[in-house]
């Protein structure tokens, strides 16, 4: 494992992806489900950083138990390997959807909701890098699961792509909600009420 210089950056970064991807998975879902069924705010977060871990950890897990090995060995893998990066992931993109107005409230037919998560996700990788390159430089984190020589998962070249076009679709929906008033939409919908009745 390189411990420095863009070796590092490069190992940092596919670690950061594999993370982004579990975590996006669970937080996406756990935020259309809590929003669908109506959850509150603290409910829906809850939901989505449950299954953000839950994701994360399955799709370092996978790949280690179709190798062979057992599920007592895997089981500290994922958490020495994950647990930090999804943290920061999740306090980051949670933190961010409830700093949007009206992002968790908006619906899953607004797009102020897709482009607020889709944003909160890209950053919320941005976020974990640092972190993860600091770890595995000291032999930590997913260094963890690279001594053990088996890799799986998504592309890192796709999750990147991915994950720089929510960055643009995010940044271009927060950016026209800015330049709107901020007001998610509410003034129209609102008129339009008014005017039909």
């Amino acid at each position: 494992m390189p411990t420095s210089g863009r070796g590092l950056s490069g190992v940092a970064l596919s670690a950061t992806l594999h993370c982004l991807t579990g975590c996006a998975i669970g937080e996406i879902l756990g935020m259309v489900i809590g929003t669908a069924l109506g959850f509150s705010e603290l409910g829906t977060i809850a939901l989505a950083v449950t299954l953000a871990f839950f994701f994360g950890y399955l799709l370092t897990s996978l790949p280690l138990l179709r190798a062979g090995f057992a599920v007592a060995a895997v089981i500290p893998i994922a958490l020495a390997s994950d647990t930090a990066s999804i943290a920061v992931m999740e306090i980051v993109d949670n933190g961010i959807m409830l700093a949007v107005p009206g992002a968790m409230e908006a619906g899953l037919d607004n797009v102020l909701f897709w482009g607020a998560l889709s944003f909160a996700l890209a950053v919320a990788g941005a976020f974990a890098f640092p972190l993860n390159r600091w770890l595995i430089a000291r032999g930590k984190g997913h260094a963890v699961v690279h001594e053990t020589g088996v890799h799986g998962g998504p592309s890192p070249r796709l999750v990147g792509a991915v994950a720089v076009a929510m960055a643009i679709f995010g940044s271009t929906v927060l950016l026209a909600e800015v330049f709107d008033g901020g007001d998610g939409g509410h003034s129209a919908a609102a008129a339009h009420v008014v005017t039909t009745g």
